[in-house]
């Protein structure tokens, strides 16, 4: 990718951080309309059972597991604005393959378990490339700009996504808002092609090409072997676990236990998402005060135990408030952490290793995921809701000590860009 930027910190005076944003933009939008109207197809149009829905959720996922460190090494290779073209067009068309056949009245549950698991794929190389392409774009010094306006995208796609989904299956039906969400992809590859074109790919060591399995290899030690990015893959891999663990139960909790409606549980969600995008806006002042790694051990020190009141829900709806209280420290650490942890992991990885580094943690956090799921649900359903819940707080809770134990304590400023060559291979 050609470098367009200049020695100034603002990324917003850059066209190909625009042109990236504004993709991410309607991409993200359309994932989270989907995040709910997909499911609702399978179950107003396929009349599937709950288990049938349990698989298509983690068809969604399960592409990141599968094909989630190779697809750092091939973005490695590629050409990324050919690859994030690609990738999104491929999301556009599959999208756009659901309401296509529920129009001819064709579609099928095993249609749309493909059409879940491709379009998952897609996500990997979409994730992953814009992940590696943005130091690219911007340049070091505004990496921090770059994620926190990123991160607050996200946030506000997630408020807005979930909610326009809702609206659009209500008012206009499960297959049409599935249009919306293709088209949006669409949009999104469109706007894809207004990133400058690449340059060569990163340069190869003399001899025999490299083994797959060998540049794997590369960025796992990259992040598992470096004190610093070891302990961020950690923290966020606890939270994401104790976060699914609780949000997989969720859905009981507030309709069952509490027979409260499912609109409570959207607005306890999207409250979660708003303070999510106020830790990503207040990360950089936050690191400005009290030094990058500071921010980071700080604001997990002092948020994290929060976590332990959201399973009061578990005691009822005179608790609602105090959890929800719980919840928001949670997700306003996120979105510190997601900005800062994001911006010094881009500065201690090499260009030339950058899709490896960054496939290496949305596996093991995606893997997280999955595990919080099946973790959430087996103490649901063997032992007892509220366990599930004090589970999930515990590891909330506790997902602060590899940053407080590594060395980030002690790390004021980011370190000097890393650009240098991956290693020589033998």
């Amino acid at each position: 990718m050609s470098r367009d930027h200049t020695d100034g910190t603002s990324p917003w005076r850059l066209p190909g951080f625009r042109a990236l944003f504004t993709a991410t933009a309607s991409g993200q939008l359309g994932t989270q309309t989907g995040y709910l109207a997909v499911p609702l197809i399978a179950v107003t149009t396929l009349d599937a059972s709950p288990g049938q829905v349990g698989v298509l959720a983690a068809l969604s996922t399960v592409a990141f597991l599968l094909i989630g460190l190779p697809a750092g090494a091939w973005v490695d290779r590629m050409r990324h604005r050919r690859m994030l073209v690609a990738a999104e067009t491929a999301r556009a068309l599959l999208t756009l393959s659901i309401p296509l056949a529920w129009a001819l009245d064709v579609l099928t549950l095993g249609q749309l378990y493909l059409a879940v698991l491709l379009t998952g794929c897609a996500t990997v190389f979409v994730d992953v490339g814009s992940q590696s392409t943005l130091p690219g774009l911007v340049g070091r010094p505004a990496l921090v700009r770059a994620n926190t306006a990123v991160v607050s995208l996200q946030a506000g796609a997630m408020v807005a996504g979930r909610g326009a989904g809702g609206g659009l299956v209500q008012l206009l039906t499960a297959p049409v808002a599935v249009l919306v969400t293709g088209v949006l992809h669409l949009a999104a590859a469109l706007r894809l092609l207004a990133l400058p074109r690449d340059g060569a790919p990163p340069p190869r060591p003399d001899g025999p090409a490299p083994r797959l399995r060998t540049e794997i290899g590369e960025g796992l030690r990259h992040v598992l072997g470096h004190p610093e990015l070891r302990a961020l893959v950690l923290t966020a891999a606890l939270t994401n676990l104790g976060a699914q663990t609780i949000n997989t139960l969720l859905p009981v909790v507030f309709t069952r236990d509490l027979g409260l409606p499912a609109g409570v549980l959207g607005l306890y969600w999207a409250a979660g998402g708003v303070s999510l995008f106020l830790g990503a806006r207040c990360a950089r002042a936050l690191a400005d005060r009290y030094g990058h790694g500071r921010a980071l051990v700080l604001t997990g020190a002092v948020l994290a135990p929060g976590a332990l009141l959201v399973p009061l829900l578990g005691l009822g709806t005179g608790w609602l408030w105090l959890a929800s209280a719980g919840w928001l420290l949670v997700t306003f650490r996120t979105g510190v952490d997601n900005v800062l942890g994001v911006t010094l992991r881009q500065h201690l990885t090499p260009d030339a290793l950058l899709g490896r580094m960054n496939a290496t943690f949305r596996c093991l956090l995606t893997g997280a995921l999955a595990a919080g799921s099946l973790l959430g649900g087996a103490i649901g359903q063997f032992a007892s809701v509220r366990a599930g819940l004090w589970t999930g707080g515990v590891l909330l809770a506790l997902a602060c000590l590899p940053v407080l134990l590594s060395p980030l304590r002690r790390r004021r400023a980011l370190p000097a860009a890393d650009v240098s060559p991956a290693p020589a291979r033998t």
